[in-house]
Formats: C-alpha cells, sequence, structure tokens
C-alpha cells in the first residue's frame, strides 16, 4: 500500500492579521510580517485579556 496517504485539504485559513491565505513557514499567518505585526500587537498591550475588577484581598 502507499504510506504517504495525504489528508483531504481543509478549508484554507486565512491570516488573522490581513485576511490573505495563511502560508505553511507562518502559520497562521501568511508572513513574517504579520506575524511581527501581531507580536507588537502583544507587547505594546494592545491585546487585553479583561479581568474582574473586584480586588477585596483575603477575606477570612
Amino acid at each position: 500500500m502507499d504510506d504517504q496517504v495525504k489528508k483531504p485539504a481543509g478549508p484554507q485559513k486565512t491570516c488573522p492579521i490581513c485576511g490573505k491565505p495563511s502560508a505553511q513557514a507562518t502559520r497562521p499567518f501568511c508572513s513574517s510580517r504579520c506575524r511581527d505585526v501581531d507580536l507588537n500587537r502583544w507587547l505594546s498591550g494592545r491585546y487585553v485579556i479583561p479581568g474582574r475588577d473586584d480586588e477585596q484581598g483575603d477575606v477570612e
């Protein structure tokens, strides 16, 4: 039998930054530029995970 059976190709994923088809080498981005843009957004604080405002401290 054939040892290298290829899986059926699924839908092409798109780059989360610009919407172009993603590249295998920089997945999920289309290029290293879009990958760097995403990294800059994380490092500059544009992506924020919301937290709770109830900072009551230790309540016993």
